[in-house]
């Protein structure tokens, strides 16, 4: 039951995002929409942001799982921008307003777990430490999501494959390359 109520309030702030700013629902509006209560929201959420943060979470994170390795990391790249283009007045919405933080933070967690999995893949047998591990899924992570975010304020016009194809020009080869200078 519990599962169904979060979704049921997901796809409510996300069918409300379609033409409502985010900045501009309330917790009341929402379970009025929802057709539930203060209470079960709060039971399940502390505020609006973290449902904002939870919808990100769990449709999206769970899809890529199988893709963080050298070989699939361009597949849960796809995702990424699929998933963004697929709901994208729910991310624009998102993106220019106060609940932000959140999509950066869902982005940049997605796109460093796959990451940093290939990074820890290339240096397997390498004699690199964390924080140099860290720094560079960091590095190709912000890259990554510069990229995206400047794709969505451009209106998404380029199509993800096309994106996915280009970036994987920039790190083919070369994320060996920038590890051995470590």
């Amino acid at each position: 039951m519990s599962k169904t109520t979060k979704k049921a309030m997901a796809s409510t702030l996300k069918r409300m995002m379609e033409s409502t700013p985010f900045d501009k629902i309330s917790v009341v509006n929402l379970v009025e929409e929802c057709g539930i209560n203060r209470q079960t929201f709060y039971y399940h959420f502390q505020n609006i942001y973290e449902l904002l943060g939870w919808i990100y979470k769990n449709e999206a994170l769970k899809k890529i799982k199988d893709y963080k390795s050298y070989d699939t990391w361009q597949e849960g790249l796809l995702i990424i921008f699929s998933y963004v283009k697929d709901n994208a007045k729910f991310c624009l919405n998102t993106f220019n307003s106060v609940g932000r933080e959140h999509l950066n933070d869902f982005l940049y967690n997605i796109t460093f777990k796959i990451l940093v999995d290939i990074v820890k893949e290339i240096t397997a047998d390498k004699n690199i430490k964390e924080e140099e591990l860290k720094f560079v899924a960091d590095f190709y992570s912000f890259a990554v999501i510069g990229i995206l975010t400047n794709w969505m304020k451009e209106g998404m016009k380029q199509e993800p494959k096309e994106i996915v194809n280009n970036v994987n020009k920039l790190i083919e080869g070369n994320a060996d390359r920038i590890l051995k200078n470590f």
